[in-house]
């Protein structure tokens, strides 16, 4: 199922490069099938041309945590954090949580 989600995601990426939605779901599911690569690729893009796009931080975040690049993790949990308006409370508290967890491990 997973593969043929990829497939269905990656064809409405391709038609649609500017829906920040469709990126997020094809990376999220990458991210499921290991390939953190690919999926850092997409979160990346969707923070340099959608930065508003505040649920894209968090996964960034532990995307580089996986990928065993906390200095670029911290990044994103603090950009995030910037961007992400007070009314966002669910979204503020993941990334605080998620920062303050990788400055305890560091």
């Amino acid at each position: 199922m997973s593969s043929r989600r990829i497939k269905q995601l990656a064809i409405r990426v391709r038609e649609h490069p500017e829906d920040s939605f469709s990126k997020f779901a094809l990376a999220l599911e990458l991210k499921k099938t290991g390939d953190g690569q690919r999926a850092l690729a997409l979160f990346e893009s969707i923070r340099s041309l959608d930065p508003g796009y505040t649920g894209v931080y968090y996964h960034l975040g532990k995307t580089y945590e996986l990928l065993q690049n906390p200095e670029q993790a911290l990044t994103a949990y603090r950009q995030g954090l910037d961007c992400t308006p007070d009314s966002e409370a669910r979204t503020r508290s993941e990334l605080q949580d998620a920062l303050d967890q990788l400055l305890e491990e560091l």
